[in-house]
């Protein structure tokens, strides 16, 4: 399995040359960028800002194996607006032209929610009609990732929506796309489950794979915690990815960030992830 650590684990603000640099410096062999609405990075971004990245990236010898995207929280597929759905299809769209430009093979889409408890005032959308907009938002976005070679990975993320392996499972079944997988995120299973259950189900159907760290006895978004400090059996979890044949990439997405310091959590997570995976330690942090 191949190490990345997501741009969102970088402190916040530094620019995405400069987290690719850090990522490089800190032994990753991929980043995974996030698309944002505005900014660096964006959907206003021109082809030649993007294909900048890349040649940053291609400079550092680091690969941009997938590209993310938090608009789904805002812009959801389940959503009971039209406007809002279609503008969530569109974003999907141009994450996929994006991440072609990138030479990424995976895109990360948050599927919308049922209800969001972390947000605010978050609509609730009743859960069939959630399932049914997302369905059908994913069945019509299959063939525009097949047309830009690039695979959609479905989040399971805290939105009280798709809350088993099997009801994954189902509804990826359900849209029957090679195109269409789970990006399976595995701290996020702590909540109600157990992520080797999540890996065994999915099995070949998992796109890429977020590392995380939980409490179960913890309190909302602080129970996560750095690798190796929290309830996930990363022992169990490696060792059922290799069951299934998993060789791809294992993708640190590290929050909340540290207070001080906050470049070094980059560091932190690489040993840590240096361990799970069983690879050799070479250093303890920055030089």
């Amino acid at each position: 399995m191949k190490k990345g650590i997501n741009v969102w684990s970088f402190p916040e603000g530094m620019a995405a040359s400069d987290c690719i640099r850090l990522a490089r410096k800190a032994g990753y062999d991929g980043i995974e960028l996030a698309l944002a609405e505005t900014g660096e990075l964006s959907l206003e971004s021109s082809p030649e800002q993007i294909r900048e990245l890349k040649r940053i990236a291609d400079g550092e010898g680091i690969e941009l194996p997938s590209l993310a995207c938090g608009l789904g929280w805002s812009y959801a597929l389940t959503s009971t607006s039209k406007p809002n759905r279609d503008k969530a299809i569109d974003i999907v769209k141009r994450q996929l032209e994006i991440a072609a430009l990138l030479k990424a093979d995976t895109i990360l889409v948050v599927p919308g929610a049922v209800g969001v408890d972390f947000i605010p005032g978050a609509d609730v959308t009743e859960y069939d009609v959630a399932y049914e907009n997302a369905l059908e938002a994913l069945n019509g976005l299959a063939e525009s990732a097949k047309a830009a070679n690039v695979s959609i990975g479905v989040e399971n993320v805290w939105n009280k929506f798709l809350l088993s392996p099997l009801e994954m499972r189902t509804f990826l079944d359900s849209i029957g796309s090679e195109w269409v997988g789970a990006y399976l995120d595995i701290g996020n299973t702590l909540l109600n489950g157990y992520p080797e259950h999540w890996i065994k189900i999915l099995n070949r159907r998992i796109k890429k794979v977020h590392f995380k760290d939980f409490r179960r006895n913890g309190a909302g978004l602080s129970a996560f915690v750095d690798l190796l400090a929290g309830d996930v059996d990363y022992p169990a979890v490696t060792a059922k990815l290799r069951e299934i044949g998993y060789s791809d990439y294992v993708i640190a997405e590290m929050i909340p960030p540290y207070r001080h310091f906050p470049e070094q959590i980059v560091y932190n997570t690489s040993l840590s992830m240096d361990a799970i995976l069983g690879r050799t330690q070479e250093g303890a942090g920055p030089t």
